[in-house]
């Protein structure tokens, strides 16, 4: 199949949803590829407390574009309703509305971030030895921001009309890019964490110029006409109720996490460092429920639209067994091989036994989280992003830190860290599911009434 847009309200579920899941998955996987060299090239020509910098900024720097990969998730859901009821009109002005907004809010974000960067890490007491390098790679690092803004929105439109091959591509060359300018600038050139932030933003760069001039040129229906932009406040506010919800999730999700490096950063260098390996080797493995459940919101959006709901009701059951059979598929060789995984990101014995011991606690619960995933973004799918994100906020975010607040102060030992992950699983799920039965519920009451 050729890259383009795709009508996920007809055709066998399976197929169609793998068709779009797929492609998720091999993105996310290179974008996670695209972030892990950082840390990769750091670790290995540097040394573990450049690794510690870097991964002490992820959560930082997942905080800002985590809004804008959020805002494109929920506002995905406006142009896959109005994909999958036809009124392409409406998509094209909704896209004239969200790129000029995301611009303008990213360089904002961006210089905020630059500003704002010394009190983020004061507050989670950041080692005075990591501090310096800490604060080079975020302040180089936060101005691509404002290119990371206008692509997650592109990403967005594309993947809301069923093409999510496209992205895949050119993600392709802009892994490529960064792996090589990684290597470039730091093994060569010496530029230590301000070489890797400096190679991410220019790969940023690539991206959206490729993504740019595919929407520019395309004759199909997303296609982007630079005379038509314009913020219209009705169309912003559809998009915002939406979008907004999901970004505000993500935000809060990694300001939790930004929180819970302040616990990490009590074991120091090596704890930095072990713990975050494993969140690398984390986003890995979650990237299938996360894929999937970003496929799920694409399904139901558009079969919603199409005011097929049976077929959506099929679907999510359908991704639930697809994305719990793909999470085992990834999570036994991950398991087996967690040694030597970690070592590929630092060799101190130290850094390693941390990282592994973290993801053999996390492994054998993933398929809670693609519970979570598949059923939240079913509900955003239908309209309901605000509850999406009351879940993962209360589930995520309020049961990790009530969790870690009171296990760090009655015995204060590295392995809460590792149970804090899998807890905040399992509330979400159990919300989310509730939340999805409900408003399974109301629609089905409402067909029946109608019939």
């Amino acid at each position: 199949m050729k890259a383009g847009s795709k009508n996920l309200t007809e055709g066998p579920i399976i197929i169609s949803v793998l068709e779009v899941a797929i492609p998720i998955f091999l993105s996310q996987f290179l974008q996670n590829l695209y972030n892990s060299v950082d840390s990769l090239v750091v670790g290995n020509f540097v040394g573990k407390t450049a690794l510690a910098a870097v991964t002490s900024c992820s959560d930082i720097s997942r905080l800002m574009t985590g809004f804008f990969t959020g805002l494109s998730v929920g506002s995905g859901v406006v142009f896959s309703r109005c994909f999958g009821s036809g009124n392409h009109k409406k998509l094209h002005d909704s896209i004239h509305t969200s790129l000029p907004f995301a611009a303008i809010l990213g360089a904002v974000m961006a210089v905020l971030g630059i500003l704002l960067s010394p009190a983020m890490f004061a507050l989670v007491k950041c080692p005075a030895d990591v501090l310096p390098l800490s604060l080079t790679y975020m302040r180089i690092y936060l101005i691509g921001i404002f290119f990371s803004s206008i692509y997650n929105i592109m990403a967005g439109v594309l993947r809301a009309v069923g093409d999510t091959r496209t992205p895949l591509y050119f993600l392709v060359i802009c892994c490529t890019n960064n792996i090589l300018l990684d290597v470039l600038f730091v093994a060569v050139f010496g530029m230590g964490v301000a070489g890797v932030a400096l190679a991410t933003i220019l790969s940023q760069m690539v991206s959206v110029f490729l993504i740019g001039r595919k929407m520019l040129f395309t004759t199909d229906v997303y296609r982007v006409t630079p005379r038509d932009f314009h913020i219209d406040p009705v169309l912003l506010k559809e998009v915002l109720r939406l979008g907004l919800p999901a970004a505000v999730q993500s935000c809060i999700i990694q300001f939790s996490n930004y929180l819970i490096q302040g616990y990490i950063n009590m074991f120091g260098a090596d704890g930095m460092a072990g713990i975050g390996i494993a969140k690398k080797l984390d986003q890995y493995v979650n990237e299938v429920s996360l894929s999937i459940g970003q496929a799920t919101a694409i399904f139901v959006g558009q079969n919603s639209g199409a005011g097929k709901y049976k077929r959506s009701f099929k679907g999510v059951r359908c991704m639930l067994l697809v994305s719990c059979a793909g999470i085992l598929l990834v999570s036994v060789p991950v398991y087996h091989f967690a040694p030597q995984l970690a070592s590929l990101f630092n060799r101190d014995p130290a850094v390693v036994g941390i990282a592994v011991a973290m993801m053999r606690v996390m492994l054998p619960l993933y398929f809670v989280s693609a519970v979570h995933q598949v059923t939240g973004n079913a509900v955003r799918g239908y309209g309901y992003s605000v509850s999406t994100m009351f879940a993962a906020t209360f589930g995520i975010v309020v049961a990790r830190q009530i969790f870690l607040f009171f296990a760090m102060r009655l015995a204060p030992s590295i392995r809460h860290l590792y149970y804090a992950w899998p807890l905040g699983w399992v509330f979400s799920a159990m919300i989310d599911l509730s939340f999805y039965f409900y408003i399974k519920h109301k629609i089905k009451k409402q067909m029946a009434s109608e019939s």
